[in-house]
């Protein structure tokens, strides 16, 4: 199968579709959602520059086509994917493991779940006759965004998370994300609603298994975070350094909730994040911190939208990029204030460090703001290692690897930093420290 978008035919027809339509869980409305979804991603196929949102990560170059969609895991797929997780040393977290797009029970740690926790699989919910509503799993509720319509159309499988009200979840839940199979592509749509008054954290990764190479994940995540609720969220990408990665996630903040994000990219060939968050309720605080990590030929863009809807809400994001030999980082970053928004006191900051003449790094900070009593402000730097600290950290004996990664860990240190739990905060360094010691 070859749903294709090349330069020369970038909208996928013919049977690309009905070829695995009898593979996609879900009948009646839910097939029909999916078939709408398709042709919707079919209208514009591949995101190119000529989409302003898309102008630096024209998939149509970087990308070029749609692989066939991955086989279901078998009993090696599941093994080898097992091996990648006892590798990746998740820490004292509660693993749901995702193999190939798959949920796969046998790897994952659900007897263990706290008992204020509901989980059930995408795909056991789409096949469930009896709930009318299950179509609305696969809205596109973000944007008119091309690779939301093709995950909406595809999606195999993914979790529903539920966090009962008034919960405190000791054990961060972790999502790890498996690619055992080379050439082929993933798609996986999971739910996280986090009760009212309730608190708890999500950590999702993206890693490979052994042999995996040259693969395509298109996974998203939609978050509901109740009143006075407070969920910190995690995100590490480590896909193969040739595979491609176009992940969203949506996020819907309550009344004096609290959300604080952190997504670190520092593996695959081509990737991009696009974060939609929507603060709903008055007296909500945001905090949105972003790391990419890039060496070689890598390209990643980070892509977060912040719309403040009601009035007395806080949102900061800090973004920081290392780029390494031709890297390239992209970080496209929007608030926007509706005309209610009164009160709302907004901050964002991007910086990159660029360690080679030829990296590159595009940064295009935005306000949008209909209201006329907020506090917002932006700004963007781009720079080198100063030389004279290197100078300093040398003359002490430090090898001149040692020391570019003393002061790259400390400008990365900001956003990394945020993490609340000590845990995950040694897993995104950890994270960190393999891209380091990769460096040639």
């Amino acid at each position: 199968m070859n749903v294709a978008a090349t330069q020369l035919n970038p909208t996928p027809l013919g049977n690309a579709f009905d070829a695995v339509r009898g593979r996609l869980p879900g009948s009646a409305p839910v097939a029909e959602r999916r078939q709408a979804s398709f042709e919707a991603y079919a209208r514009q196929g591949l995101p190119n520059r000529r989409i302003e949102d898309w102008k630096y990560t024209d998939l149509r170059v970087l990308m070029r086509e749609v692989l066939p969609l991955a086989a279901a895991p078998d009993q090696p797929a599941l093994q080898r994917a097992s091996a990648a997780v006892a590798k990746l040393a998740t820490g004292d977290t509660t693993r749901l493991v995702l193999v190939d797009g798959v949920f796969a029970p046998a790897l994952s740690d659900r007897a263990g779940l706290d008992p204020a926790i509901e989980l059930r699989s995408l795909a056991e919910v789409l096949r469930d006759d009896g709930n009318a509503s299950r179509a609305d799993l696969l809205n596109i509720n973000a944007s008119a965004d091309a690779m939301i319509s093709l995950n909406a159309a595809m999606a195999t499988d993914g979790v529903l998370i539920t966090v009962a009200d008034g919960a405190a979840i000791g054990k961060p839940i972790h999502i790890v994300h498996v690619a055992t199979q080379s050439k082929a592509a993933t798609y996986s749509r999971s739910f996280f609603k986090l009760g009212n008054a309730a608190r708890a954290t999500l950590v999702e990764s993206f890693v490979a298994a052994e042999g995996a190479a040259a693969y395509q994940a298109n996974d998203a995540v939609v978050i509901w975070i109740g009143e006075g609720a407070e969920l910190e969220h995690v995100r590490l990408m480590e896909d193969a350094i040739d595979a491609i990665n176009v992940s969203t996630a949506v996020f819907t903040v309550g009344a004096k909730a609290k959300l604080n994000t952190l997504n670190l990219t520092s593996g695959g060939g081509v990737s991009r994040y696009q974060g939609f968050v929507s603060i709903a309720g008055e007296g909500a605080a945001v905090a949105t911190n972003g790391v990419n990590l890039l060496k070689g030929t890598q390209h990643a863009d980070t892509t977060l939208v912040l719309n403040h809807i009601v009035p007395h809400c806080t949102s900061r994001e800090v973004f920081r990029a290392v780029l390494d030999d031709r890297g390239h980082s992209v970080f496209q970053g929007r608030i926007n204030v509706h005309q209610a928004a009164q009160k709302t006191d907004a901050k964002m900051m991007t910086r990159a460090l660029l360690l080679s003449d030829e990296a590159e790094a595009d940064n295009k900070p935005e306000l949008e703001i209909f209201a006329d009593d907020v506090t917002c402000g932006h700004g963007s730097t781009t720079g080198a290692l100063d030389e004279s600290l290197l100078f300093y950290l040398r003359a002490r004996g430090l090898t001149e690897k040692d020391a570019q990664s003393l002061l790259i860990q400390a400008f990365i240190g900001e956003a990394i930093e945020s993490i609340v739990d000590d845990g995950l905060r040694d897993l995104a360094i950890a994270a960190g420290e393999r891209w380091l010691e990769a460096r040639s």
